[in-house]
């Protein structure tokens, strides 16, 4: 299995250091324009100028990210994995994210990221969902960076206090960096537009912890996680970066590479 990747942070980074042991191999590391090099695997810019054909593109770069390279490579016939699933909030980007893939025959896989359970939510769609609400705390740090600080003093706070409220669609356009999982809720859930979000900027919280909670025909859940960064970045979601090894492991075993 060969896979090209985009982006070379902290997650792109632990991808690729997971590749050998499940034997895949990376073609290209796919960057940005004046980060080209022929160095092994060659670094590119574009899409187009890919030295050989990949199984899967594999975007590790974030929404931007998603945006110039994800519509190129499913009109290309290349399926794309994606961590960056709030980047579908945007309705014209989602539209030519379709029309590329119809185009071109392929698909843009989903990854669940740095969340959990969402198995659970895809199945009471199957009958009536009524609420669904994501709430996202992290150290005041962990919002650096954001709009978090147009709103609040993140050095000073001394309590924990919400500086974002509204739908999953507002907040994964807002904060790309930090809201891929009120989008992966939106998605399982009950859309964009009905999921309710609140992001917390919180001084006592030692790691980024998700709460979901829904209720409907099904009854109701409320579950958490606490997720810890990876050490070279901690801001980057250690969940998020395993799950797409995760992915690409189960890919490898149902394609039979």
């Amino acid at each position: 299995m060969k896979v090209a990747i985009i982006g070379r942070g902290a997650i792109g980074q632990y991808v690729r250091a997971q590749l050998a042991k499940h034997g895949i191999s990376e073609i290209a590391q796919i960057v940005r324009p004046g980060q080209e090099s022929a160095s092994q695997p060659p670094c590119i810019s574009d899409v187009r100028n890919l030295p050989e054909r990949p199984d899967l593109i594999v975007d590790c770069g974030g929404h931007a990210a998603l945006a110039e390279h994800g519509s190129v490579a499913l009109g290309l016939g290349i399926d794309v994995l994606t961590v960056s699933l709030g980047a579908l909030a945007d309705p014209a980007l989602e539209a030519a994210l379709t029309a590329s893939a119809e185009a071109g025959g392929s698909r843009l896989h989903l990854t669940s990221g740095a969340i959990g359970g969402l198995d659970a939510l895809r199945g009471a769609r199957a009958g009536d969902i009524t609420k669904v609400t994501y709430t996202g705390r992290k150290p005041p740090k962990g919002w650096a960076g954001s709009p978090a600080e147009n709103v609040l003093d993140l050095d000073s706070l001394t309590e924990a206090t919400a500086h974002f409220t509204g739908t999953a669609r507002a907040a994964a356009l807002a904060y790309p960096k930090n809201a891929n999982v009120a989008a992966a809720v939106a998605l399982a859930g009950i859309g964009f537009d009905a999921t309710e979000v609140a992001l917390i900027a919180d001084p006592d919280a030692t790691a980024n912890i998700h709460e979901v909670y829904a209720t409907g025909a099904f009854g109701s859940f409320h579950f958490t996680i606490s997720g810890n960064g990876l050490p070279e970045n901690p801001r980057s979601s250690a969940l998020a970066a395993m799950s797409i090894v995760s992915e690409l492991g189960e890919r490898k075993k149902r394609i039979g590479f």
